[in-house]
C-alpha cells in the first residue's frame, strides 16, 4: 500500500504514554490508517448519537485509506476535524470506537491488529477494519439520502 504512515525511530511503546506527552511525528503513527473517521456522519440533534454512514469524504483516497489532500484539507473541507492531544476530548465521541486516538483518550489499549502492535501496516485490512473497497463518494449521494446509507456496525 502506497502512503504508509512513518512509524520508524519513534519511542518504544510510545502509543502507551499520556497522549498530551507525545511528539507530532508519534501523534500521527497513532493513527492505525482505516479510514473511518473520514466516512460522514449523522448527529442525532436530540440525543447526540452519531451514526456513521458508507459515504466517504470527498478527499479519500479509497485504495490508500487516506486522505488525498492531508495537509490541506481544511482549504477544501472546512468542517473536517483537526486530531489534536487539545481537540480530543470535544470529539472523541465523533470518532469510531475503534480509533486509536479515542481508545487512549478512554485510557484503553490499541488492538492487536494495530501497526503498532502488529508491526505491519496491512493489518487493519486484513482485519477487516479499513474502509477500503466499501465506501460511497459523497458527491454522488444526495445528501438527503444519507441515512439510507447508515453503518449500524462500525
Amino acid at each position: 500500500m502506497k502512503h504508509d504512515i512513518p512509524r520508524d525511530g519513534l519511542r518504544p511503546g510510545f502509543w502507551k504514554r499520556p497522549l498530551n506527552t507525545l511528539t507530532p511525528r508519534e501523534w500521527e503513527a497513532l493513527c492505525d490508517g482505516c479510514g473511518k473517521c473520514c466516512l460522514n456522519k449523522l448527529e442525532d440533534a436530540d440525543t447526540g448519537e452519531v451514526f456513521f454512514t458508507r459515504i466517504s469524504c470527498r478527499l479519500l483516497d479509497t485504495e490508500t485509506c487516506r486522505c488525498g489532500q492531508y495537509e490541506e484539507r481544511k482549504r477544501f473541507v472546512p468542517e473536517c476535524v483537526v486530531l489534536s492531544p487539545k481537540t480530543i476530548a470535544e470529539v472523541a465521541y465523533w470518532m469510531p470506537s475503534t480509533c486509536a486516538y479515542r481508545l487512549r483518550h478512554e485510557g484503553k489499549p490499541l488492538y492487536d491488529w494495530h501497526p503498532l502492535i502488529s508491526g505491519d501496516p496491512e493489518s487493519v485490512e486484513k482485519a477487516g477494519e479499513s474502509v477500503r473497497g466499501w465506501t460511497l463518494p459523497e458527491f454522488e449521494i444526495p445528501e438527503e439520502d444519507w441515512e439510507d446509507h447508515i453503518i449500524e456496525d462500525l
